[in-house]
């Protein structure tokens, strides 16, 4: 079943997740026109290749060329004016970039991905966290509705029995002091019985008015004790789970389960706001001396007012924090000249408030009193905003579930350049420097006036791409350790780490963008190497700004050049677990001595800043001598952009005795041959070897190539006997020279395909040595 039409028969929830994911850049209608055509290509292979980027990027808009010509033959006059627009805008935006193309739509179907594993999680039967708290959420829901929908059934009853008592007294006193303007039509005993009725029912009048406005009173409590519930708790729990999300942990379900509620509880304080305007027309017709409606009303009402004011001022939130479309794992981090997003909502779903609400955005509102922190206020060099669209109408249209919401698909942070130069005295570096945007409206309604703003998380603001990673270690530790929204000064005196929620957030920053997170082993290792000799808390500068052990560069920056090594080169090999990735030389040795000759694991490399990949084999043990462990030397982006690693492991030969290159690799640790673990990535099948064409070579005049691995041996192995090589002194002093002493160093060759028998072999042998 194609993704596309998967992710269309999703409950609302998870929709809406799928809505956000579009905006003008690459618009959902392409998506749903060309849905097959843009499952079935390579964009993550486009996204890192210029050329053929340019050739899927030519390819769409022939696709959307021959749309045009279906909605032609079907006359269809909107439909061609929408195609046309959405291809003139694909060409204004990425005619010259279209690797950012590439970049986006790779992005929205690997989110895509996420958002249906996510609806199928939550569908499976479980105990799961995100089981029980739907199941929680249910539970609470009908509590509220007992607990408020109960008392407010009995006031509007009550009140609808003190109308009619009143109109009956009403009627009854008129019909009495008609009778006594009449002439001895009553007798003098009939009048002093109904007046002593009409007394009687002025008490059960008067008992009744007490009551309605004692259950008001009761309603406001049952709705006050909810509503306080809902924003101290539910609210913060939900602003919680989003700062969670925001760095990678489990998708931030519920806003709908919690605007229900909200709507629940507005719903009944408007009802008491009519059921005050009933009694108050009530007063109206008939009041005494003391009325319990007039005692009683003004102080109902201002709390009535004073609670409903409270509710929608917290209704407001923002359901998206700022994020680069271009970088949507990254949010809250944003670079200068780059268009952000950021979508609003109002929780609160009631028919009168179903009006536009002007929406003003602003950038670091009072920061001088936000930042002023031992003198210190956040530069301001670059903090001119530019919008494009510097206000927001809200309405219903940029949701499907009804709500009051806004999307701002056009923000972007301009560099202010009468401000000079920023310096390098303040005690922050710029992507520890913490700033945030405001929103604010006003919903006007007869006789309330209510003033809106809430404000995103803190954000991160850089000039250039290469300070992410940086800002990302900010928005990390921030989320992870704080949860006040307006601590821009938080790292003036960053607090320190526990491990056990550290590790929690590193596992995410791989599951959120493969299908992997890291496991216990993992953990322990990059535990060992973070902490050092250091109890389990972890300062932020030992995280992101001091070099470990004896690197020059930082843990964090290292953990983040592993993951774009994976994310560009490893994933496959990541998801299914190939990867053992995180583990020391001593745990590597210990796992693999007692396996078969040929079991080797993969592995990280800890020296490489960029990240690097290496393997590690054993090697059969002589009698009474230990195994012997060969790892070569790691392979980075720059070897994997040209083989990929599953040909390099097909491929890779050591020299073995009489100069035969052998591949020394046969096991997946622990015991997976090795072309089950990674035949299904080869770049193509094997091919027997063809006959040399002494007349010349077949097919186009060329002689197929192919790039391999080739080791060189270490001298250590080159002076045992059974692994001696027909090697001159000389020859042998060149390779000791080349070789270190603890990894095999490897070259990338070009062999010719057809070589067979001692041809190919005095060829190899011929190029090794001759380094």
């Amino acid at each position: 079943m194609a993704q596309w039409y998967q992710l269309q028969q999703l409950d609302s929830k998870f929709l809406e997740q799928v809505h956000q994911l579009y905006d003008d850049s690459f618009p959902m209608e392409i998506r749903q026109y060309l849905a097959q055509w843009l499952e079935n290509q390579d964009w993550e292979h486009a996204a890192n290749n210029v050329s053929f980027a340019t050739v899927l990027f030519h390819d769409l808009l022939s696709q959307l060329d021959d749309q045009f010509s279906r909605f032609l033959i079907e006359n269809n006059f909107l439909l061609q004016h929408n195609i046309r627009k959405s291809k003139r805008n694909l060409q204004d935006n990425f005619q010259e970039d279209p690797i950012q193309m590439a970049m986006i739509i790779c992005s929205c179907l690997k989110e895509e991905r996420k958002i249906l594993s996510s609806a199928q999680l939550s569908n499976q039967v479980t105990v799961g966290g995100i089981q029980n708290t739907v199941i929680g959420m249910l539970d609470k829901q009908k509590e509220l509705d007992v607990e408020v929908k109960g008392v407010k059934n009995r006031v509007i009853q009550d009140i609808k029995t003190l109308e009619d008592m009143q109109d009956e007294y009403d009627f009854k006193c008129k019909t009495l002091q008609n009778r006594e303007h009449e002439s001895n039509s009553t007798s003098q005993e009939e009048y002093k019985k109904e007046q002593m009725n009409l007394n009687k029912m002025f008490l059960s009048l008067d008992l009744k008015r007490k009551e309605v406005v004692n259950k008001i009173v009761q309603l406001l409590n049952a709705t006050e004790h909810t509503q306080t519930a809902l924003i101290n708790e539910e609210l913060v729990e939900w602003k919680r789970r989003q700062q969670t999300a925001c760095i990678g942990g489990p998708p931030n379900a519920c806003l709908d389960q919690l605007q229900n509620w909200f709507t629940i509880v507005a719903e009944s304080l408007q009802q008491v706001r009519q059921q005050l305007k009933k009694l108050e027309e009530l007063e109206q017709k008939f009041t005494y001396d003391p009325d319990p409606i007039t005692k009683n009303k003004q102080v109902l009402q201002d709390r009535t007012h004073s609670l409903f004011k409270q509710l929608i001022q917290s209704s407001f939130v923002v359901e998206r924090q700022p994020c680069m479309p271009t970088h949507p794992q990254r949010p809250l981090v944003l670079k200068t000249g780059v268009q952000f997003t950021v979508k609003l909502r109002l929780l609160v779903k009631l028919q009168e408030l179903n009006y536009n609400l002007k929406v003003k955005v602003l950038f670091d509102k009072d920061v001088s009193e936000k930042n002023s922190v031992k003198g210190y206020v956040a530069s301001v060099w670059y903090t001119q905003i530019s919008f494009l669209s510097f206000t927001k109408v809200m309405n219903m249209e940029e949701s499907t579930n009804g709500s009051l919401a806004a999307e701002f698909r056009h923000l972007q942070l301009k560099e202010q350049k009468n401000a000079g130069s920023r310096t390098n005295e303040g005690p922050l570096i710029v992507t520890e420097e913490l700033h945030s945007l405001s929103f604010e409206t006003q919903l006007c309604q007869p006789g309330l006036v209510i003033d809106l703003e809430t404000t995103s998380l803190p954000i991160v603001v850089i000039s250039n791409v290469s300070q992410l990673p940086s800002g990302w270690a900010s928005i990390l530790w921030f989320n992870m350790l704080s949860t006040d929204p307006k601590n821009l000064s938080f790292f003036l005196n960053p607090p320190y780490a526990k491990w056990s929620k550290l590790s929690e957030v590193l596992s995410w920053q791989f599951s959120s963008v493969t299908k992997r997170g890291l496991n216990a082993d993992q953990l322990s290792m990059l535990g060992e190497k973070l902490l050092g000799s250091h109890d389990c808390l972890i300062p932020w500068t030992r995280f992101c700004k001091e070099n470990i052990n004896d690197k020059n560069f930082p843990f964090w920056l290292w953990i983040e050049g592993i993951l774009e090594l994976i994310k560009k080169h490893l994933l496959c090999l990541w998801n299914d677990g190939c990867i053992m990735g995180f583990i020391s030389k001593e745990k590597e040795r210990a796992l693999l001595k007692d396996q078969s000759p040929g079991t080797f694991l993969l592995r990280f490399s800890e020296s490489s800043r960029e990240g690097a990949i290496t393997f590690t084999w054993v090697e059969g043990s002589q009698i009474g001598k230990s195994p012997q462990f060969h790892s070569v030397e790691p392979y980075t982006k720059k070897e994997l952009s040209a083989v990929t690693f599953p040909d390099i492991i097909r491929n890779y030969k050591v020299m073995a005795a009489e100069n035969i290159p052998e591949n020394p690799l046969r096991f997946l640790y622990p015991d997976i041959p090795k072309d089950n673990a990674f035949g299904k990535y080869y770049s193509r099948p094997k091919e027997a070897p063809e006959p040399m064409d002494l007349d010349g070579p077949k097919g186009n005049g060329y002689i197929k190539t192919e790039l391999i691995s080739v080791s060189e041996v270490h001298p250590s192995r080159l002076q045992s006997p059974e692994n001696l090589l027909p090697m001159s002194p000389e020859e042998f002093d060149e390779v000791s020279r080349m070789v270190g002493p603890a990894e095999i160093d490897t070259v990338v060759c070009i062999i010719t395909q057809p070589f067979v028998g001692g041809l190919s072999q005095n060829l190899l042998s011929l190029f090794f040595f001759s380094f």
